[in-house]
């Protein structure tokens, strides 16, 4: 009851549109972090993933997949020790003629220091937030998906 009155909710399991009974993922880059983690969720979820659009009841669009990171700032040295990492969708979701949900473009950033002494590790916590990012955008994607 506590954290009820705190406005905490627990979230419920994902719910999709009837449509997408029987989905099709066209996806421009079928290895990305994105795409792979997208299916996993969806399949998760109970959602058919099928190879074709012909045999799908819904086709779920990734028209933009990519990853990168640029720098944020320098040192007085002319050497980076800020590097942002972001992470870029853009989507629509479709069944037959009908539109369930227009394109929608979601860009996430982390950002991290640089220190050229922990390169290794610093390779490692990249990686690590670069999942992260992915793992959200997943989420959002599909919370939208679930309010249709």
């Amino acid at each position: 009851m506590l954290l009820a009155g705190c406005g905490f909710h627990l979230q419920s399991e994902l719910t999709t549109p009837a449509a997408m009974q029987h989905t099709y993922i066209d996806a421009i880059e079928r290895n990305s972090q994105f795409h792979r983690e997208l299916r996993r969720q969806l399949t998760a979820a109970g959602v058919d993933l099928v190879d074709a659009p012909d045999d799908a009841t819904a086709i779920l669009s990734i028209t933009a997949d990519k990853t990168d990171q640029r720098i944020l700032s320098v040192s007085a040295r002319n050497v980076p020790t800020e590097f942002e990492v972001y992470y870029t969708v853009e989507y629509a979701l479709s069944s037959g003629e009908d539109k369930l949900l227009a394109p929608q473009f979601i860009t996430l950033t982390r950002d991290y220091t640089y220190d050229e002494t922990l390169v290794l590790g610093k390779a490692r916590e990249e990686q690590m937030m670069r999942q992260s990012i992915v793992k959200d955008l997943v989420r959002v994607v599909l919370k939208q998906i679930s309010s249709l």
